[in-house]
């Protein structure tokens, strides 16, 4: 499989990068802003880095040639993710995982919902990954939403679980290395499972009133 990581440089792109090195035959492009100034090749026969931005169309077809996959690793800008759609459309480029965050749904409830809302609810943000999500949801791509909750990072600390789209988000905080290995999980995925899904995703056993690092 080729995957195209977009936001190469990002945390959780980084740990995802390192799982698909070490456990599959996947050929990477490393899609970022000042890519090569911010990133180095670990193996020149399965990576390719690509200097570009989520607005420069022109660098998405190039960088989506022969690409089977694509990794979002940030949905906070409507109109670069609105780029990016049209760019896989004029590939034929299908399969999109993103990184959203929870609440977009207003699905988060009880004393951990009142915290988020008053940390991010009314912000700008949330309101450009809404929208973001809605034109996911709406283009002709087999998508899988991520909505993340607020992120930490623990290594070895892998253990995640998932709400879907309708249910009552759970959990307060789950780790950067989860979070990458349910995207080597999806794109392992051989019966599509995750299609067409807008998952929730947190850690097992932190549904508190708000992440411990608060």
């Amino acid at each position: 499989m080729k995957v195209l990581i977009l936001g190469a440089a990002g945390q959780i792109a980084s740990l995802l990068r390192d799982n698909l090195l070490n456990e599959t035959d996947d050929t990477l492009v490393l899609y970022a802003r000042n890519a090569n100034q911010r990133l180095t090749v670990q193996d020149d026969t399965r990576e390719k880095i690509v200097e570009g931005d989520f607005l420069d169309e022109k660098a998405l077809k190039e960088a989506l040639t022969d690409v089977d996959a694509v990794y979002l690793n940030d949905m906070g800008n409507t109109n670069a993710v609105k780029t990016v759609i049209k760019a896989m459309e004029a590939s034929q480029v299908k399969r999109l995982i993103g990184a959203s965050i929870l609440g977009i749904y207003n699905e988060v409830g009880g004393a951990f919902g009142e915290w988020n809302h008053a940390m991010i609810g009314t912000s700008p943000r949330m309101q450009a990954q809404k929208d973001s999500a809605k034109a996911v949801e709406n283009a002709d791509l087999d998508y899988t939403l991520l909505r993340l909750t607020w992120l930490y990072n623990e290594e070895g600390n892998e253990n995640y679980m998932l709400t879907q789209k309708g249910e009552p988000f759970i959990g307060a905080q789950v780790t950067r290395e989860a979070v990458a290995r349910l995207v080597t999980d999806i794109l392992d995925d051989k019966n599509n499972r995750f299609i067409g899904k807008s998952v929730g995703v947190s850690e097992p056993g932190t549904d508190w009133e708000k992440p411990s690092f608060y």
